[in-house]
């Protein structure tokens, strides 16, 4: 019998049901290991999925034709207008990436850090990551040329590398990579007969509206695979939806024949229901745009308060330009750390954080850093309330970290960072 492959859960949602057992044992924890957007759903996303309840039937493997036009007109309004013909849709971003994998073949290059889920999923697919360093401050997209050093040694050694995974906007570092960068790296993925998949689903999630991030393309649009979906612009996660943009090349069209074939073998066709609500919503009505533009201004808000907390306990931290999520390098206090508390890496701090003050929040060796980087990933977005009242008011706020619960999540992170501060500068903590 072959033996399968070793793949450990989501570290993300291993985090999560960890600390959802000591919340329901009655222990205060603040949960910012998982990216899921805390948010209520527009009433106009309920409605639809609700009337659309009775659509039961199997509808065609890539996606009815209503959601193919509409995700076609979506990246049509951002400047890479696309046949709908080549739009396939999936139950969520996550599995179309796998199947995607799949379809590709071959190894796959994955930036360092990544989302949790890249080198996993190629490992699930048969084939072996190949981890190239971000530029510095620029997440998600792999340094170009040391993109190119690494494919040739793979190559040179007998390995098959045929895709780059990037990230742009990035998860877990929050910041977006440069348009040079992404040209650069276009360039190289031709230069090298790689196939990009550009996870883009953080894309209506930078500040900035005026300086949107770049797309590989723009660049190489004959190689770029994009996939995106609803999950973290409108905080539908549990609905399952993604979508994917294929080029309009032989190389997409060929991929799109393989990939409609392993997503009938996985999943047949797309949920119906979700389908019709998610038709809705990449059509953007101006109350949908007005949401995500809600939620933006919110994540920011947010972020920006926690990164004061950190940066004012000396970790170093790139500025965050789009998502909710920070990342920051305890590097510059690595001795005092390691002096007085013993921590020594970043699942060291992650511990601390969260046996000592009840914050949930992710090592750097979950994003495929080494075991010694002193670097943690924390998410803001399950911060904004634990009911639907809550979450409302806080969407909807001109002040949101005036409202309570927001201004007492952030004070608990600043406390656990100034404790880390105290004690390690050699005052006597609180909690001594």
């Amino acid at each position: 019998m072959r033996e399968s492959t070793p793949v450990s859960m989501s570290a993300t949602l291993a985090a999560d049901e960890a600390l959802a057992r000591r919340r329901r044992a009655g222990e205060k924890v603040l949960s910012m290991a998982s990216g899921e957007i805390g948010l209520t759903v527009h009433p106009a996303l309920r409605e639809r999925l609700a009337a659309a309840a009775g659509e039961s039937a199997y509808g065609p493997v890539a996606g009815g034709h209503a959601l193919r036009a509409a995700v076609a007109g979506y990246w049509g309004r951002r400047g890479l207008g696309i046949d709908p013909g080549l739009i396939v849709a999936g139950p969520g971003s996550k599995p179309l990436l796998f199947a995607l994998l799949l379809a590709l073949g071959g190894d796959v290059v994955v930036p360092v850090p990544s989302w949790v889920s890249y080198a996993a999923q190629a490992r699930l697919a048969g084939a072996r990551p190949i981890p190239v360093p971000i530029v510095p401050g620029q997440g998600g997209v792999p340094d170009p040329d040391r993109l190119r050093a690494a494919v040739a040694e793979a190559r040179a050694a007998g390995r098959d590398p045929r895709s780059v995974v990037v990230t742009v906007p990035d998860n877990p570092t929050g910041t977006v990579a440069s348009p040079g960068t992404v040209r650069r790296l276009a360039a190289a993925a031709r230069e090298l007969d790689l196939v990009v998949v550009s996870d883009e689903i953080y894309r209506d999630l930078v500040y900035d509206t005026s300086a949107p991030a770049e797309s590989p393309a723009l660049h190489a649009a004959e190689r770029t695979v994009i996939t995106t979906g609803l999950t973290k612009s409108l905080a539908v996660g549990g609905w399952r939806t993604g979508v994917a943009r294929l080029p309009d090349s032989d190389i997409g069209r060929a991929l799109h024949t393989r990939l409609v074939s392993v997503a009938s073998q996985i999943w047949s066709s797309p949920p119906a229901p979700v389908q019709t609500a998610a038709a809705y919503a990449f059509g953007e009505p101006p109350e949908i745009t007005e949401y995500v533009a809600a939620g933006r201004r919110l994540h920011e808000t947010v972020v920006r308060a926690v990164a004061d907390r950190f940066t004012a306990a000396g970790a170093a931290l790139a500025p965050v330009r789009a998502t909710c999520y920070l990342y920051p390098d305890f590097e510059p206090v690595r001795d005092r750390l390691a002096r007085v508390h013993g921590v020594h890496d970043g699942d060291g701090l992650a511990r601390f954080l969260s046996e000592r003050h009840g914050v949930g929040v992710l090592p750097a060796s979950a994003f495929g850093e080494p075991g010694s980087a002193l670097r943690i990933r924390a998410a803001t977005s399950r911060l904004y309330g634990d009911t639907d009242e809550q979450r409302t008011a806080a969407l909807t706020a001109a002040e949101p970290l005036e409202l309570p619960w927001i201004r007492g999540a952030v004070e608990q992170v600043g406390e656990a960072l100034s404790d880390l501060v105290r004690t390690a500068t050699g005052a006597l903590s609180p909690q001594s």
